[in-house]
Parts: C-alpha cells; structure tokens; sequence
C-alpha cells in the first residue's frame, strides 16, 4: 500500500508528515537549514475504531493540528536561536501554552465560520427551513473565501504562501516518482488534492447537506448543533479528500473538486529554489523514518515466522 504524505509550511520552513513521524526543517537567520524529527505515536495505529472511516477523519484531523502547533513552534524558535544545553532547537511553549493557543485557534475559527453564519442568517427574514439551510451555507463559504483572499494579501504572508507551495511541489514529485532536486521539484504544480485549503472548503460545503438534516432548530440548538456536528462534517470531508488524492486521474472527479483546486491559488506562491531545497530536506527526513519503520516490521515478521 503507498504511503500517504502531507505537510504544512511554517516560518521559514516546511512540515513534512507520514502515518509514522513527522519532521520540520527551517531555513536559519545564518542560511543553514536545521532540522526537527518526531516520532507520531497515532491511536489509529493501536485500535480498529480508530481506524474507521469518519472516525480515522477526526483522529487525523486532531493530529494534524497538535502537530502544526508544535512546528510552528519550533520554526518560530528557531528564528530567535532557542536552544537547549546539547545545542538542539528548544520548544519554549509547554503543553498550557500549546492548548490554550490551540483553544483559542478552534474557538476563533467555530465563531467565525460555524457559529457567526448562522447567527446572521438567523436575524435574516427568512422562513422556509430549505432557504435558510442554503442562505447558511453561501454564507458561510463566502466568509471563508473571502478570509482566504484577505489573508493572502498580507505581505508578511507571502514567503508562508511560498513554503506551502513548495510543500506542494515536493509532494506531487514524490508521487510522480521524479528525483528529489530543487531544479526537479519546480516543474511540478502548486496544486494538490489533498491541500488542507481544500479541506477546509469542502468542510464547509458539506456541512450545507448536513445541516439540511438538523432543520431550522430554537437558536440554543442551532447553535449547539453547528459545534457538535463538526467532527462528523470533518471526518466526511476527510473522506471525501482521502478519495481524491487515490483517484487523481479521474477527469470526473477533478472537475467537482476543481473548486478546492482553485482555491489553493490564493494560498500557495512560487517557491525559490532555496525555499524548494528546505522543503525536499523535510520530506526526505520522513521518507527515511517511514523506510526505516517498514523495515522493522518485515524483520519482526520475519523472525515470527522463523519461530513459528
């Protein structure tokens, strides 16, 4: 089975994931390039339900984000030079202060995206519960987009923008085959299926079919309703994701998803060669781990077997 890798770009750098560790590397003030190795210890590895479709979308979706927090951390610390005695990149922020960023991120994006939308179409004069359900939604996706096109215009979001790119173009030369060099690397695209950008939109739009489900509740409920279904909204846009980066050569299935595809326009910029060579560095880091893991198991199932 082929191994699914992701990423995201952080300060100066780019986080690069597999199903068994994830990696950081950082371009320094100096111009090297430092780098961060972790193992993932998954529940999805140890339990059956975990593993479960929907289910596996929340679990990865948690994971995800504990994982961005810590490297963003340590790209940020490495841009001020923290480290610890035996020279390695220290991580200032401790557990408090990783979940009450991460508290204050999910609180911010429910308000604005889930909660926010149905508050206002709520004072909106609308009776039938199919237009409000769709008011909702275009509400809601036009919040996103337009926060995404907001965002993108910040200058200082720019050099971000050009990490995710190469994050991208990393990642589609790794499953085309193509040799990891940065000259290789920047003839690929800047899109890809699996882009947490897409995610989010298609999170969004799902959410429109499931919420035709709740109906037009008292605002407690509807609102209530909004928060709780989330998990179930994102393990099915996980699903819907998942899908499409196995099935990348379906025109069909491309044209439906060519809106997330777009999106990812607003996010992502051209990567310098130096950006490119950063990126590839963490990816080649996980690579490594995943080969080295596999082996590990071939040997122990080997050995049982010898046994046996």
């Amino acid at each position: 089975m082929a191994v699914s890798y992701g990423g995201q770009a952080v300060l100066e750098g780019v986080m690069m994931r597999s199903p068994s560790s994830w990696a950081v590397a950082v371009r320094t003030p100096e111009g090297d390039i430092t780098e961060v190795v972790r193992p993932i210890d998954s529940p999805m590895k140890r339990r059956l339900i975990w593993r479960l479709p929907i289910v596996r979308g929340v679990i990865a979706l948690g994971e995800s984000l504990t994982i961005g927090f810590k490297a963003l951390a340590i790209s940020a610390n490495v841009m001020t030079q923290e480290r610890d005695e035996n020279g390695e990149i220290k991580t200032q922020i401790g557990r408090t202060q990783l979940a009450f960023s991460f508290a204050i991120a999910i609180g911010f994006a429910l308000m604005l995206f889930k909660v926010g939308p149905a508050l206002v179409t709520s004072w909106l004069p609308i009776h039938s519960t199919p237009l409000f359900v769709i008011v909702e939604g275009v509400i809601r996706v036009s919040v996103f987009i337009g926060y995404i096109a907001l965002v993108s215009l910040l200058p200082d979001l720019r050099r971000v923008f050009q990490y995710h790119g190469a994050e991208h173009k990393t990642i589609n030369a790794l499953e085309a085959g193509a040799e990891l060099t940065p000259t290789t690397v920047q003839k690929y695209s800047l899109i890809h299926p699996r882009c947490g950008t897409a995610f989010l939109l298609w999170v969004m739009v799902i959410a429109i079919f499931v919420f035709a489900f709740v109906g037009r509740p008292a605002l407690h409920w509807l609102i209530l309703s909004r928060i709780l279904l989330l998990p179930v909204i994102a393990g099915l846009a996980y699903e819907l994701i998942r899908f499409a980066g196995k099935h990348q050569s379906s025109r069909v299935l491309m044209t439906l998803l060519a809106p997330g595809l777009w999106l990812q326009r607003l996010t992502t910029r051209e990567p310098t060669l130096d950006q490119i060579e950063v990126s590839i560095q963490a990816l080649r880091r996980v690579v490594e781990r995943e080969a080295s893991e596999t082996a590990d198991e071939q040997r122990l199932e080997t050995r049982v077997e010898v046994m046996a």
